[in-house]
């Protein structure tokens, strides 16, 4: 690994409070990731599922966690199984994991080889009431690919169909949804690094430059900064393509007078930072540019400070829609008429403001997090105005991270990256 890893106490706490909250005879067992083909030989590079290294640190292929707090046997209440290195392996890809390294990284004692699971499993299953499966059931997921967890549960089921069958992903929903100290380290450090890349940006971006040539950019300061990469597919957005959404191609030159609609984050040891900044090609604002920017982000700073203690996302997605309509409204793209049209499915903002305002940041992107229920101390979520108005050529988002805290309100943990437009045109002009 090429990130500095989390202390295996971490690890431990996260396992106990998983425990803690399964029921009497609960048996839970968490996979990892396949590694996915793409055609002939080749793979998309490995990329761990959080919820195993959320509970054990563990970033390697093939690796099973088996958790039975109620085993007669105090060795079993925690089992890990990790891919024995053969000589093949060796030579071709290095050695795994030692089961000595994996105790190391995981703070887990009893080390078995993959291999042994099905044997030790079958022999557990005779003392359990249930088997905890870890299924998806994040409220964005749309998953058609059938995974190795997938495919365990499949197994599992069939034989063994007396057990009863529970779900783990509710309470890990709920588990990772509050951030450790440690967790919000290493969030910080993704943030500092996608810092880095902007600046570095920045100094790089003028007239003539294509998107792709920005991307890299940032894939540089990224990977030279220890990071994998990008932590979602990065967004490189000039001139009418801010108005795309999720637009990834990064292929268009980037023209005087436009804007470029840059959302990009850095990974750090599998935790994400999430940022998006809109930016003059040319290094200045036109007037009625600055004037969207100036909106989106007021709008921004007032709506983060609603990140507090007891909130309910739905309540603030709904006052943060009150702000974006006065705004809207300030700008000319609204009328007071527009803003009494009570429709709660599309209300008249949503023509320009398509999308959330917020989501839960961490291991994933969009991580977990309760919806239904009041916002806590230590979550960290994303806050992500934007406007878009399509017929003027332009549309301007503006994103940060912030940490939920019960004293002084919510903490900005990207309020290093520059945002104030004044700032962004000052450090475009020293460009080289």
């Amino acid at each position: 690994m090429r990130y500095t890893p989390l202390s295996s106490n971490l690890y431990r706490s996260n396992r106990a409070r998983f425990m803690d909250a399964i029921s009497q005879g609960g048996l839970a067992v968490f996979n990892s990731n396949d590694i996915y083909p793409i055609s002939a030989d080749s793979t998309i590079p490995f990329q761990q599922h959080r919820d195993i290294f959320y509970l054990c640190g563990i970033d390697q292929e093939e690796s099973i966690l088996l958790l039975f707090p109620d085993a007669k046997n105090p060795n079993h209440r925690e089992v890990l199984f990790v891919k024995k290195t053969n000589n093949h392996i060796a030579v071709w890809e290095g050695a795994k994991l030692s089961q000595k390294e994996a105790t190391n990284i995981s703070g887990i004692k009893t080390v078995l080889w993959t291999d042994d699971f099905k044997l030790l499993f079958n022999q557990l299953t005779k003392e359990a009431k249930s088997i905890y499966f870890n299924t998806n059931e994040h409220y964005r997921a749309n998953v058609e690919t059938q995974t190795r967890e997938d495919r365990f549960i499949d197994w599992a089921k069939k034989k063994y169909p007396t057990h009863q069958h529970k779900k783990s992903n509710f309470i890990l929903q709920r588990l990772r949804s509050i951030k450790n100290k440690e967790e919000i380290g290493q969030i910080q450090v993704a943030i500092n690094i996608t810092e880095k890349g902007f600046r570095r940006v920045l100094n790089f971006v003028k007239p003539g430059v294509w998107e792709y040539e920005i991307e890299a950019e940032f894939a540089n300061e990224f990977i030279k900064n220890r990071s994998r990469g990008f932590a979602y597919s990065p967004i490189i957005a000039s001139g009418q393509s801010n108005n795309i959404l999720h637009y990834i191609q990064n292929n268009s030159k980037c023209q005087s007078g436009d804007l470029i609609l840059i959302d990009v984050g850095a990974e750090y040891g599998n935790y994400s930072s999430d940022m998006t900044r809109t930016i003059p090609v040319s290094g200045k604002f036109t007037p009625r540019q600055r004037a969207v920017y100036d909106a989106v982000q007021k709008i921004g700073e007032e709506s983060m400070q609603m990140l507090v203690p007891g909130t309910l996302i739905k309540e603030y997605h709904h006052e943060v829609g009150k702000i974006m309509t006065s705004a809207l409204i300030d700008l000319g793209l609204l009328n007071k008429k527009d803003s009494k049209i009570k429709d709660k499915k599309n209300p008249a903002y949503k023509k320009y403001f398509m999308h959330g305002t917020s989501h839960h940041l961490g291991l994933d992107t969009h991580d977990y997090g309760l919806i239904e229920e009041p916002i806590e101390p230590n979550m960290v979520l994303s806050v992500e105005p934007g406007i878009y108005i399509p017929e003027e050529g332009f549309g301007i988002r503006i994103e940060d991270d912030i940490l939920v805290k019960n004293e002084d309100g919510p903490l900005n943990l990207t309020k290093n990256i520059p945002k104030d437009p004044d700032q962004i045109e000052e450090l475009m002009s020293k460009r080289n």
